[in-house]
């Protein structure tokens, strides 16, 4: 019996786009870990003081004005961590799960997929977070600023674009 990977259904690239989603995250973290040892880290990770939702990163103010503004339930500054980490998942194994259906749209290299598909997703975020007044313009930022972020983005893309790829039948 074979198998034509062309035959995958819109639901099993969505699964295996979330799987993937979740892979690309994980190597995402990783690269923002290592970058944060060797100092290269902008994220305020090392802030001093108590935890306030003006200095919480972007991921838990997103989840934030989620939880507040359509279930109604106050988020205390205790879950800043947890939120954060939650949305960072979320987002990025919700993007999998697109990334999924266009490939068995649109499919080409691995490489130059995942590019592609890093710099969709950080181009989104700025896009969607200014709107959300969470950052400011893309040309309000620094061009080294915007390069790391894109490299951060680049690297989840191609992990994305890696794992997705090892899932095949």
């Amino acid at each position: 019996m074979q198998q034509d990977n062309k035959e995958m259904t819109p639901l099993g690239a969505v699964m295996r786009g979330i799987v993937a989603g979740a892979a690309g995250t994980a190597v995402l973290t990783a690269y923002q870990l290592v970058e944060s040892k060797i100092g290269g880290s902008e994220d305020g990770g090392g802030e001093e003081g108590p935890p306030s939702w003006e200095s919480a990163p972007e991921p838990a103010k997103v989840g934030k004005r989620i939880i507040e503004g359509v279930f109604k339930r106050e988020v205390s500054v205790d879950q800043i961590g947890l939120l954060t980490n939650v949305m960072h998942w979320t987002y990025g194994s919700a993007w999998g799960a697109a990334y999924g259906l266009t490939r068995g749209t649109w499919p080409g290299r691995a490489l130059s997929g995942g590019l592609a598909f890093g710099t969709t997703v950080w181009g989104s975020d700025y896009v969607l977070l200014p709107a959300m007044k969470l950052y400011k313009p893309m040309w309000k930022y620094p061009p080294a600023s915007l390069a790391k972020d894109w490299a951060r983005h680049l690297t989840y893309g191609l992990g994305v674009a890696r794992a997705y790829r090892a899932l095949e039948p």
